[in-house]
């Protein structure tokens, strides 16, 4: 086996899903960009959540806009709903883990609030959970999702914003979405802050 060639066949398989989606996400990537300057603008938070890979994501993406991302700004007001451990352990283990984050988006969440959901598959019961929960306190959405968008593409409304990465691979799939996170970090600064 050879390795280097290997590495160099991953490099161009994300490089060439990152330019073939270009045109496809950035439509969808500027609307939530939008979506949650307007949340924030209204004194409203982002809450973000996600399984694994993608709760990592949710995680980095609430940290970049809580200190900072590559501009100095005030915090901005973002929550990952998969950091506190005692919350989701309780809520397995009363409930059901497909609510460990339905129940934090109905304490939590209020109308004037964007929810970020993130799931590869697009079928993850508990962002799906979370999804219904949103539209039930009247948050907004922006779903991140691949493949076929799965289940989660199903139960967004038309007011809910879709970035589906048109892959199959898991790995690359989270490329795009950690590129996604940026652009939507460095398009929020640019319409909070304006443009150097």
């Amino acid at each position: 086996m050879d390795l280097i060639t290997r590495i160099s066949e991953n490099f161009s398989e994300s490089a060439h899903l990152k330019l073939q989606s270009m045109d496809a996400l950035a439509g969808p990537i500027a609307a939530a960009a939008e979506r949650m300057v307007q949340c924030l603008k209204q004194d409203g938070k982002i809450l973000s959540c996600g399984n694994g890979g993608s709760a990592a994501d949710a995680q980095h993406f609430s940290a970049e806009l809580l200190n900072r991302f590559e501009k100095e700004r005030p915090g901005l007001a973002a929550m990952a709903l998969t950091t506190d451990s005692s919350t989701l352990t309780s809520i397995a283990n009363d409930y059901d883990y497909d609510q460990v984050f339905s129940k934090q988006v109905r304490a939590l969440g209020q109308a004037r609030d964007v929810l970020l959901a993130i799931s590869t598959s697009g079928n993850s019961r508990n962002v799906i959970a979370a999804v219904e929960a949103a539209h039930e306190c009247q948050m907004g959405v922006v779903a991140l999702s691949g493949r076929d968008g799965g289940k989660l593409g199903e139960v967004l409304s038309p007011a809910d914003i879709h970035v589906c990465v048109p892959a199959q691979s898991t790995a690359r799939i989270q490329e795009v979405h950690l590129l996604t996170l940026h652009c939507l970090c460095d398009a929020i600064d640019c319409l909070l802050l304006g443009v150097e």
